[in-house]
C-alpha cells in the first residue's frame, strides 16, 4: 500500500469490474475476445507500472498511461454498453427537457443558428480534450506534486463515474433522436471537427450524464483552488463548452444538469476517499518506521 497510489488502485478496480461485466455478458457481446484482451492488457500494464515504479518515468505514470486508460476504456464502451443494457433512455430525457422548457432545446436553438456561432461552439466543444491536460501540466510545472496526485485521482474518478452512467443509463443524444430542420454548418473548422469526432467517438451511447460538463467543471473547480490564473482562462472557455453541448446537439439539457451533479458527487465522495487513503498510507508508513527503529 505504501507504493500503491489511490489512482492506480482505482484504475485496477474499474478495469476488473469491466472485465467481470464483459465476462458475464460474453454470450451477448459480438467482439468479446477483443474487449477481454483490451481490459486484460490494461490491467497487466498497470500492474507492471506499479512493480516498476522507480524504473519508469513519472510522465508515464502520471499522464501517458492514465490518458491511454481513459481513451481506450471510453472507446471500448461502444462494443459493450448496448449489449449489457439495450434499452436507451432517450425518450425519458427528451420528455424531461420538454417539461423543463416547453419544447425541445436543440430545436429552439435553431432560431439562433449561424455559421460563425457554430464554428466558435464546435471549437469550444473540442477544448474538452485539452482542459484537463492544461491543469495537470500547470501543476507539474509549478512542482505541486501532492496537488497533482489529488487532481489526477479526481479526474479519473470523474471519468469512470461518467462511464458507469453510460452503462446504467445509455442514451444517444439529440443529434440522433430528434429531427432537426436547420443544419449546423460552420465556416472552416466546424465540419472537419464534427467528422473527426464522429469517427473517433462513433456511437457510444454516452449522452447521460454529460462527461464534458462534469470533467470541465471539475477542472475549473480545482484550478480555482490551485492555479488561480488558469481558472480565469478556463471559466469563459468552459461556459462556451457547456452551451456548445446543447447547441451542437450532443446533449440534452438534462444531461448537462446531470453532469453538474456528477462534478459535485466526484468532489464530495472523491475527496473524502482520497483523504482517508492518504491517512491510512501515512499511518502504515509511520508504523513501518517505528518497527525499523526498534
Amino acid at each position: 500500500m505504501k507504493r500503491l497510489r489511490l489512482v492506480e488502485l482505482l484504475i485496477l478496480i474499474f478495469l476488473l469490474a469491466l472485465l467481470c461485466i464483459s465476462t458475464l455478458y460474453r454470450k451477448k457481446i459480438p467482439d468479446i475476445s477483443l474487449l477481454l484482451s483490451i481490459y486484460l492488457c490494461l490491467i497487466a500494464f498497470q500492474v507492471l507500472l506499479i512493480l516498476l515504479k522507480d524504473k519508469v518515468p513519472n510522465l508515464v505514470h502520471d499522464i501517458i498511461f492514465p490518458l491511454i486508460v481513459v481513451i481506450t476504456v471510453f472507446d471500448s464502451l461502444g462494443g459493450l454498453v448496448h449489449y449489457v443494457n439495450p434499452v436507451d433512455i432517450d425518450p425519458i430525457l427528451i420528455r424531461l427537457d420538454y417539461l423543463l422548457f416547453g419544447g425541445h432545446p436543440t430545436l429552439m436553438l435553431e432560431s439562433i443558428t449561424h455559421p460563425l456561432l457554430t464554428e466558435l461552439l464546435q471549437v469550444s466543444y473540442s477544448t474538452y480534450y485539452f482542459i484537463p491536460l492544461s491543469l495537470g501540466i500547470a501543476l507539474k510545472i509549478k512542482g505541486m506534486e501532492d496537488e497533482f496526485q489529488r487532481f489526477l485521482f479526481l479526474i479519473i474518478f470523474c471519468f469512470f463515474l461518467s462511464y458507469v452512467g453510460y452503462i446504467l443509463m445509455p442514451a444517444l443524444g439529440p443529434r440522433f433522436t430528434i429531427k432537426h430542420e436547420v443544419p449546423l454548418s460552420g465556416l472552416f473548422l466546424a465540419t472537419p471537427i464534427q467528422e473527426l469526432l464522429n469517427r473517433l467517438e462513433g456511437i457510444k451511447r454516452d449522452a447521460f450524464p454529460s462527461g464534458h460538463t462534469a470533467v470541465a467543471l471539475l477542472v475549473v473547480f480545482l484550478s480555482r483552488r490551485y492555479v488561480r490564473g488558469l481558472f480565469y482562462v478556463l471559466m469563459p472557455i468552459t461556459a462556451l463548452l457547456l452551451f456548445s453541448t446543447v447547441y451542437m446537439r450532443y446533449h440534452y439539457v438534462v444531461d448537462v444538469i446531470a453532469g453538474v451533479g456528477l462534478t459535485v458527487v466526484t468532489v464530495v465522495i472523491g475527496e473524502r476517499y482520497y483523504d482517508l487513503y492518504m491517512r491510512m498510507r501515512k499511518n502504515i508508513t509511520g508504523l513501518d518506521s517505528r518497527h525499523l527503529s526498534s
